[in-house]
């Protein structure tokens, strides 16, 4: 039952989440040509909702451990719809960024807010298995944003698609306020003082610091190429038509979901026979970079593997929300997540914007095209960026990451 009560809703919204985060990768032509978007505009108006999106993290760590899961993302999901709405009417670039701020601002607590839920409602053994679960709904999500929408947009253009996603969310928020349950030991007194020392507490933990670089620079990475970059890469670099984007876009979005399923089980499986799921994540992650570097290298001859690989093993960037989870009383557990989370979306917004303004460094092929050479730079860049973080992982292993162990 509480598969249905808790997870299923949760789900939900955060399925949502990731077709807003990815849907601008399949409709990226029809807003160059609408509205003449250099790479940088498009990756600005993209990576707009990653900042909003981490903006509100800290803020919204309080209002988990204050008022709830359930309280706080069905409240949020109301902006997502407003500023879905107010994308489909816009007819600037000034408008849609506003709209794309209040959907990042709105979906901000889809996945905070299930981890809070998850670390309430399942046993700290199951974390890794369950998050896995969540993220493989988000990756649905992302496979709704490629091939699915290229059929929508055959009846409806990208304006009627927003309408439709705004009267989801406002559904899919009243799910989640009529069916999640209250846990009674949630209902504290406000406390604005603890709130501060618990986000303090958090910041200058170097447990967290030492996990934090690294998963940031990875996740980040990760999603601003997996969410805007990869179709235009499949496009400009290894010339597949846009009737081709659409089914490659599908399969790593496929793989993705694979991945996240995936890793979450096999971390729960490695945890019972002693491998923490943090050894897990960064051999993951350690993969990862590997895979990035064919990509950044322009292996064209294998673009759709790697692609395939790239969702597959990238995957395991959620394993570090569980290990830093199990690490820190469960009273801090919303604000360990979203500080985490902070991180790894002002990262991404970076990160998705500075692709766009490196590409833009060199001269259009084409009206609705840019140049090969932009994007290896771009990529290169990100590489070596987590390289770094990894470094830093490895020589902090005089900081132990073990989960606390019960009353702690």
């Amino acid at each position: 039952m509480t598969v249905f009560k808790v997870f299923f809703p949760f789900a939900c919204g955060y399925f949502l989440s990731y077709l807003y985060r990815t849907v601008n990768n399949v409709i990226a032509p029809d807003l160059i040509r609408e509205l003449d978007l250099t790479a940088s505009d498009l990756g600005l108006l993209t990576s707009t909702y990653f900042l909003t999106f981490a903006l509100f993290q800290l803020p919204l760590g309080v209002l988990l451990d204050r008022f709830g899961a359930r309280r706080t993302e069905a409240l949020l999901l109301l902006f997502a719809a407003a500023g879905a709405a107010l994308f489909a009417l816009s007819e600037s670039l000034t408008g849609l960024l506003i709209g794309r701020s209040l959907i990042g601002f709105g979906v901000s607590a889809c996945l905070m807010a299930a981890f809070t839920a998850f670390v309430a409602w399942f046993p700290p053994e199951k974390l890794p298995q369950i998050n896995g679960f969540q993220m493989a709904a988000g990756s649905l999500g992302a496979l709704a944003a490629t091939q699915p929408v290229e059929w929508a947009l055959q009846i409806t253009d990208w304006r009627g698609l927003f309408w439709g996603v705004a009267l989801a969310t406002v559904v899919v928020a009243g799910l989640i306020w009529t069916v999640v349950p209250e846990k009674p030991q949630k209902a504290k007194a406000h406390d604005p003082g603890e709130a501060l020392r618990g986000v303090a507490e958090v910041f200058t933990s170097p447990l967290f610091w030492r996990v934090a670089p690294f998963s940031f620079l990875v996740q980040a990475s990760f999603i601003a190429i997996q969410s805007l970059w990869s179709g235009p890469w499949l496009r400009d670099v290894a010339g597949f038509e846009r009737q081709e984007v659409g089914p490659a876009l599908l399969l790593i979005a496929l793989a993705m979901m694979v991945g996240y399923m995936g890793s979450g089980t096999l971390a729960t499986k490695l945890a019972r026979r002693g491998l923490a799921p943090m050894t897990v994540a960064v051999t993951g992650m350690t993969i990862g970079i590997g895979i990035q570097i064919g990509l950044a290298l322009q292996w064209t001859e294998a673009a759709l593997p790697l692609w395939i690989a790239f969702g597959l093993v990238g995957a395991a960037n959620i394993l570090p929300y569980a290990a830093l989870s199990q690490a820190f009383p469960d009273r801090l557990a919303g604000r360990v997540n979203t500080g985490l989370n902070l991180l790894v979306f002002v990262a991404a917004f970076i990160g998705q914007w500075g692709i766009g303004a490196v590409i833009d460094l060199w001269p259009q092929p084409g009206p609705d095209s840019y140049a090969p050479e932009g994007y290896q730079a771009a990529f290169l860049v990100l590489v070596g960026l987590q390289v770094l973080g990894l470094i830093w992982f490895l020589i902090r292993r005089d900081v132990p990451i073990r989960p606390l162990s019960q009353g702690e």
